[in-house]
């Protein structure tokens, strides 16, 4: 794949999660819609990464926010940096009527731009699975890491279909036929599956690949977490009863890898 090619394909991911700003927090999965579901989150990041207590946080691909409310319930202080501006402007305005001081910017989150050595904390929900060089995004965040810091990774494998994912996709057909949304429009659709199939992970982000690039990234030691089953069981309700099937059934996991103490960043 040539440097236009991954140009055109990170243009047209960036384009993609502008126009899907305006319905993102009404979709479960993305917006947290019960105190049992944020309190199941919060659980997962305390498991990887404790309470905040004042240390510093980078959300990459925040989005409208979600994540980097989390955080900050938890005692950290947070910076979300995502390349859509339409996420952020509804970010900022989430954070202003819950009287938040979170700190949203317009970046690249593989490309940064942070200093080295600056959080102490970098958390990520599902961004690694869109990454087009995702070594060359570990090591620009094993970069931006502090000596010692963590980096939680909340992802999974969206591609390899379960039993209940082909049964669900054929129902989605049908009722596309039928008229009937699932919460997409015809198009964005089409471009979600057509930017899937020329990602790096486009066979399916399996842990374990990534487990191994964060390794040769330099991160040790890396710990793979495939029990979210609470987060699962209190999103279940507001998913419908195929697609919460379907969400249990898929690969997904959570990823804490560290930057060892006195690392400095990869050349």
């Amino acid at each position: 794949m040539s440097k236009i090619d991954n140009f055109g394909l990170r243009d047209e991911i960036k384009e993609y999660w502008s126009g899907r700003a305006a319905t993102f927090d009404l979709q479960p999965g993305h917006e947290i819609f019960s105190e049992e579901e944020r309190a199941a989150w919060q659980a997962l990041i305390r498991r990887h990464l404790g309470s905040g207590a004042g240390r510093t946080a980078l959300d990459l691909a925040s989005g409208t926010g979600v994540i980097s409310h989390l955080m900050d319930d938890l005692g950290y202080q947070v910076t979300g940096l995502d390349w859509a501006e339409p996420m952020l402007e509804r970010a900022r305005a989430k954070a202003k009527d819950r009287k938040r001081d979170i700190r949203f910017m317009l970046g690249d989150a593989e490309n940064t731009y942070e200093p080295d050595n600056t959080y102490d904390v970098i958390i990520t929900r599902h961004l690694v699975w869109t990454l087009v060089d995702p070594a060359a995004a570990f090591a620009e965040w094993f970069r931006v890491l502090k000596p010692g810091g963590q980096i939680l990774l909340i992802d999974g494998d969206f591609v390899s279909d379960t039993w209940i994912g082909r049964l669900h996709k054929g129902l989605v057909r049908m009722a596309a036929k039928l008229g009937k949304s699932n919460g997409l429009d015809t198009d964005q659709m089409r471009t979600h599956r057509d930017i899937l199939a020329r990602v790096y992970f486009s066979s399916g982000a399996r842990a374990g690949d990534i487990a191994g690039l964060l390794t040769s990234a330099g991160f040790d030691p890396v710990t793979v977490d495939t029990d979210l089953r609470a987060i699962h069981r209190t999103q279940k309700p507001h998913l419908g009863w195929f697609k919460g099937l379907e969400r249990g059934a898929q690969h997904r996991y959570a990823i804490c890898a560290q930057k060892p103490l006195g690392e400095t960043p990869l050349s």
